[in-house]
């Protein structure tokens, strides 16, 4: 079960947050019905890229033995 403050891998594309499959985020939030999450997805700077809600469909929990990888920001989401 995803908890407050754990990283969550997004599954999907979001290209209206500009985000992308793969991208790390941390959860926030836990909503009371297990329905979703707020999760935060930030720049390696700590700026904050985008907020969101979404549901277990849309993120997963990060795994042992993964790597993060790092990708540019389209200037138009900073």
């Amino acid at each position: 079960m995803i908890q407050e403050l754990e990283e969550v891998i997004l599954k999907f594309d979001l290209p209206q947050n500009g985000l992308q499959r793969g991208d790390i985020g941390t959860v926030l939030a836990v909503h009371e019905d297990g329905s979703g999450y707020d999760v935060e997805f930030t720049a390696l700077n700590g700026e904050t890229i985008a907020e969101v809600t979404l549901t277990d469909f849309q993120v997963r929990q990060a795994h042992k033995g993964e790597i993060a990888h790092v990708r540019d920001l389209a200037s138009s989401t900073l």
